[in-house]
């Protein structure tokens, strides 16, 4: 194998996996004398060496492979990636990524470790780089056509984007110059925005975005008010945008589709021009209920395989019982939230590092023994493994490990806290697809026409 192959696959490994994990992977499989050094060496220009056959195609088995060799049928961005709970439902519907932006380096890992990226993809850290949207200098058209150059085009934009107060006055001086309008101006200073301009820039045929269910009634409803304008004004039609009653269908609770009660607000948009949206609506997401919904006790690991440090240590069970016993006798609900094989878990959150509160596996705890004589006994609960959260989070089926986490637990936590229940969007994903399709053949014809 030549050099240059074998050191260019080894950096592309080291943007996921660090040095002690390649060499210890190649060591297990037989191809010794592989350590962190060598790899540190080898890469710095320091040492000569080749890598073998078998070691070369050992470590290319640890990238991810594409979805589907060929064929893709349209093409789509995956914006506020984190990593990647959106895009794997596009993906197994012959969508094709071709253009990603994710800021936190942990995630970005993870994401690498699971989703392929072929030579056309475009990684992208920091939005803001895209959009100039942190330039005071640069005017709404140079921005557009900053945006245009840098992002391929696509179908479909998909976008988990992070939710920030709305803040009119003061947020650029454009303003003060009357230079900015609509969106431009009422969603300055907030990560809509970026998404905002991409879209007005790209003008894909469809988008998905996706908040936490508190941005509907955020500032009274003044930003969810803000966000429908724009993309009102922007040319699209929001599905279900007028429904405000107690079921709201952009309200989609992952309970459905995994052992997990998890609220987000959905909002799919289709381009008012090409007429496509007729009568979209989520209400049409209980079509894609599954028969049987995974149990909790069906996500879990075999007990006698996981390892003791995920056990709550008695120090901080004894503070978690206390604090719950506390708030109980002063009448609130906080607390602990002990998990049965056949209950639906709380909502997993990005601070589960911090106890595992919310999300604790019992494992035969007697809650009305006396605590005191119980403290130490080995049916203390425990947190979910990271690989337990994958399966909560549908990223894996019950009995699979197919999703790769090569970070710490604590950032596994977090990023998993931080993502989406992926058959919620493998579900709207495949409600998509016929409008999506049929955009993409008026554009087609359009252009075809243009030309």
């Amino acid at each position: 194998m030549k050099d240059e192959e074998g050191l260019k696959l080894i950096k592309e490994l080291l943007e996921i996996y660090d040095q002690g994990f390649i060499a210890q992977t190649l060591n297990d499989l037989g191809f010794d004398s592989w350590c962190r050094e060598s790899i540190n060496r080898w890469v710095k220009g320091k040492a000569d060496r080749k890598l073998s056959h078998g070691e070369f195609e050992h470590l290319k088995s640890l990238l991810p492979k594409p979805f589907q060799e060929q064929g893709h049928e349209f093409r789509f961005i995956d914006l506020f990636a984190g990593i990647g709970g959106i895009r794997r439902g596009f993906d197994e519907i012959g969508g094709k990524c071709v253009f990603t932006s994710e800021w936190n380096k942990y995630a970005v890992r993870t994401y690498k470790a699971n989703h392929y990226s072929d030579p056309e993809h475009i990684f992208n850290e920091d939005i803001r780089e895209v959009t100039l949207s942190d330039r005071e200098d640069v005017s709404e058209e140079e921005a557009y056509a900053h945006i245009d150059n840098l992002i391929p085009d696509h179908d479909v934009l998909l976008a988990g984007f992070p939710c920030q107060p709305f803040s009119i006055a003061g947020v650029s001086k454009k303003n003060s110059l009357g230079r900015a309008h609509g969106f431009e101006c009422n969603t300055q200073g907030t990560l809509f925005f970026d998404v905002a301009r991409i879209i007005q820039a790209k003008r894909p045929a469809a988008f998905l975005l996706e908040n936490v269910k508190n941005l509907k009634s955020h500032d009274k409803g003044k930003t969810f008010k803000i966000i429908l304008e724009a993309l009102d004004e922007l040319g699209y039609e929001v599905s279900d945008v007028n429904y405000d009653g107690p079921q709201d269908p952009k309200i989609i609770d992952a309970k459905h589709f995994v052992p997990q009660h998890r609220e987000r607000i959905v909002l799919v948009g289709f381009r008012r021009d090409l007429d496509v949206h007729n009568g979209f609506t989520l209400k049409d997401i209980r079509k894609h209920f599954p028969e049987n919904v995974t149990t909790f006790g069906e996500i879990l690991e075999p007990e006698k395989e996981v390892d003791d440090r995920y056990i709550l240590t008695p120090k901080l069970w004894q503070y978690l019982y206390d604090y719950a016993a506390k708030h109980k006798a002063k009448g609130n609900g906080f607390g602990f939230g002990l998990t049965g094989p056949n209950d639906v878990a709380r909502t997993l959150s990005a601070r589960y590092y911090k106890d595992g509160s919310e999300i604790l596996v019992d494992r035969g705890w007697d809650m009305e023994a006396g605590f005191d004589d119980m403290i130490n006994q080995g049916n203390r609960p425990r947190r979910l493994t990271p690989k337990e959260c994958a399966r909560l989070m549908g990223f894996d089926e019950p009995d699979e490990s197919n999703f790769k986490v090569p970070v710490s637990d604590t950032q596994a936590y977090k990023q998993f806290g931080n993502s989406v229940a992926v058959p919620v969007f493998r579900a709207v994903a495949k409600m998509m697809k016929p409008r999506i399709l049929e955009a993409k053949l008026k554009i087609e014809k359009r252009e075809s026409k243009a030309a």
